[in-house]
């Protein structure tokens, strides 16, 4: 797959992509995560969905992101959400952040796109001692007969170099990475949900996905999405998503 930048559609990305359940911050909160008043650190940040909902709860929280024009989007959603995050251009391997400075350090949908080692490792010195950090995941599920598979066989037909078609939504390598980096106390969860999307928002949701806009050019980009709209019939749509946690200790 050709290099992958979400940038290049930061405006689907915000618009279309389903942000992280609060259900997830009332799960976390049984770790002792997301409380009012605890520094949070989220790395690959994007457009702020998981910063935001930290920050909602009552945290201060730092965002960052190697893709400008996400963050712009991040910060124009926070306001309209009336929260205040601070957000920076820097690679979660290395922030460029003080040391020890964090109580939960989080990577909402992008570990895979780090260099785990160094991540961890950065992720640990950036926590204080007794710190959590917390790899999230929320993603569709190409259940058979659903438009989940549909689309990932139209995405696989424009794209066939693109590497996360049939996936599972659970992500055991994280755990490796986290052990290798001297966090302890790992346990993981997971709950499903249906997420309601029209049909254009699905096609704009596609469009910001690692294998269409961000990977390809804006032509190939344009008959994809013709090729979307024709192949789905119903104009509601419930898909299938799955949300998976890891949570380890400093």
């Amino acid at each position: 797959m050709s290099q992958v930048d979400f940038g290049r559609t930061a405006r689907d990305y915000a618009r279309h992509r389903a942000g992280f359940p609060p259900a997830l911050l009332d799960r976390l909160a049984a770790y002792g995560v997301g409380a009012a008043g605890q520094t949070v650190l989220d790395l690959g940040t994007g457009t702020g969905s998981l910063a935001r909902l930290f920050a909602l709860r009552g945290a201060t929280v730092t965002g960052i992101d190697l893709a400008e024009p996400l963050l712009d989007e991040a910060r124009r959603l926070d306001r309209a959400a009336g929260v205040d995050v601070t957000y920076a251009v820097a690679a979660a391997e290395r922030t460029g952040l003080p040391g020890a400075a964090f109580d939960v350090v989080a990577a909402g949908q992008c570990w895979h796109w780090f260099r785990a080692d160094e991540a961890a490792a950065e992720a640990r010195r950036l926590l204080r001692r007794g710190g959590r950090i917390v790899l999230a995941h929320f993603d569709w599920l190409p259940l058979p007969g659903t438009v989940v598979a549909a689309t990932e066989r139209l995405i696989l037909a424009h794209n066939p170099a693109w590497p996360l078609a049939g996936g599972t939504g659970l992500h055991p390598r994280w755990l490796t990475d986290l052990r290798r980096a001297g966090f302890t106390g790992i346990e993981t969860f997971s709950f499903d949900v249906d997420v309601p999307y029209t049909r254009a928002g699905w096609v704009g949701r596609i469009r910001a996905s690692a294998g269409v806009a961000a990977s390809l050019p804006p032509a190939a980009v344009e008959r994809f999405s013709t090729e979307l709209t024709a192949l789905i019939a119903d104009e509601d749509l419930s898909v299938p998503h799955r949300v998976w946690a890891v949570v380890a200790k400093r």
